[in-house]
């Protein structure tokens, strides 16, 4: 079969890899991808949200599947119009991509639907947000409604960077629309794991769950990240909260959203958190985490292209899993996630042998690459044990120099501190 991935970042590297590696999947297709992943697939020169060019060169091409790999052509409706043309997609519609693409939606479906959530107000005026916040008290969350490139959301940990948020978000509108109305949460104190599901038709196929390290620097201090690192397994995380999250979370969240009549189609990210009440939703995404896909695909032990087609097609599949643990560390530009320093060259790549490299914000400049982007790249190891991973992937990244960029040492501290 052949394959067409929609993206250019370590999310979309991941995803095209494990293509790769299927033996039913002859041929793998990025758009647009980036100069790292040509390994791994063919990087075609078209933007993600050039839904007319894209929909042509599946069509000409005759792509069996095309796997949308970003949040912003989801929003945008890329599954809509591939849809339309005939074209088999993976991916929730524009209208079931609102549990991502507003907060408020995705809030009103847990309350209606008996979902365990953080309590929340949802604002479009700054003076209304801010007398809730002075009555709530801190710490408290303030969250953008729409997308924001994963930095749209401030835990205040007082009453004053929660004003400020609120005069930042609503006032000086600063991620646009998406900010023009701000949800306001109550915050939930536990430990976080990330839990993502193959959703379609009613299907669930649930996946092992992850970690994710948000903030940018050693011992989770500095500004929030779309992500510094990941690992899976969650060891700290026991089996039967996976399981209550399963029956109280994800199986419930499908149904609403039938019931709505957006039924979902796609990966149903749910971001949870474990407090003294069991496993509530702190967010939902309607794609990919990452960085937890670099470290949750490789785990599957089962043919990619052939589960996804068995997944469309409604046939009964068994979805298997290594028992192995994979541990992946960020290495970002200096000034992420404020002003990144592009252009900076990284060192030979090839000395990371033995560990796999996903691409994500780097560009091919001569024989070597250089950083283009915040988070430039994610190397990951795949070990008996999370300690082994981790020591794995530390040793190689210490072997070389990153000039001009920097990484997290401590990827993987809350699962060794539960011991």
């Amino acid at each position: 079969m052949k394959v067409l991935v929609i993206g250019s970042g370590g999310r979309e590297h991941a995803i095209a890899k494990q293509f790769n590696d299927s033996p039913s999947v002859t041929n793998v297709y990025v758009a647009p991808g980036n100069d790292g992943m040509k390994n791994d697939a063919e990087c075609i020169g078209i933007d993600a949200t050039n839904f007319e060019a894209l929909a042509s060169f599946a069509i000409e091409q005759r792509i069996d599947l095309t796997f949308v790999g970003p949040e912003q052509p989801l929003a945008e409706g890329i599954v809509d119009f591939f849809t339309d043309k005939g074209l088999l997609i993976f991916g929730p519609t524009k209208a079931a991509a609102q549990i991502e693409g507003s907060k408020s939606f995705a809030k009103e479906i847990m309350s209606k639907y008996d979902i365990p959530t953080a309590a929340y107000g949802t604002f479009t005026d700054a003076e209304e947000a801010k007398a809730f916040i002075r009555q709530q008290g801190a710490p408290i969350v303030v969250k953008a409604d729409g997308l924001a490139a994963g930095k749209g959301v401030i835990v205040a940990m007082t009453i004053e960077e929660a004003l400020h948020a609120v005069d930042d978000m609503i006032g000086n509108q600063r991620f646009g629309e998406s900010s023009s109305r701000v949800v306001i949460e109550e915050f939930l104190d536990g430990e976080e794991f990330s839990y993502m599901s193959f959703v379609h038709d009613g299907q669930i196929y649930p996946m092992v769950i992850a970690q994710d390290h948000k903030r940018a620097y050693d011992g989770d201090r500095g500004p929030n990240t779309g992500g510094m690192g990941a690992y899976s397994p969650v060891p700290h995380i026991p089996e039967h909260v996976i399981e209550e999250a399963y029956k109280t979370v994800v199986v419930p969240t499908v149904r609403a959203m039938t019931e709505e009549g957006v039924p979902f189609t796609g990966i149903l990210y749910a971001g949870l958190i474990l407090t003294n009440q069991g496993p509530k939703v702190i967010e939902f995404n309607a794609r990919f985490g990452d960085p937890e896909t670099q470290v949750v695909l490789p785990r599957m032990a089962s043919d990619f292209g052939e589960f996804m087609m068995a997944l469309m097609n409604k046939e009964p599949f068994e979805l298997t899993w290594h028992d192995d643990a994979m541990l992946g560390v960020v290495v970002a530009s200096d000034g992420y996630p404020g002003d990144v320093v592009n252009g900076a060259q990284l060192p030979d790549l090839t000395k990371l042998n033995g560990v796999d490299v996903f691409h994500a914000g780097t560009k091919a400049d001569g024989d070597h690459f250089i950083g283009n982007g915040g988070r430039v790249l994610l190397a990951a190891a795949k070990a008996k044990t999370l300690e082994e991973a981790q020591t794995q992937v530390y040793n190689k990244l210490n072997e070389v120099e990153w000039n001009g960029f920097f990484y997290r040492t401590d990827i993987g501290w809350r699962a060794f501190q539960s011991k």
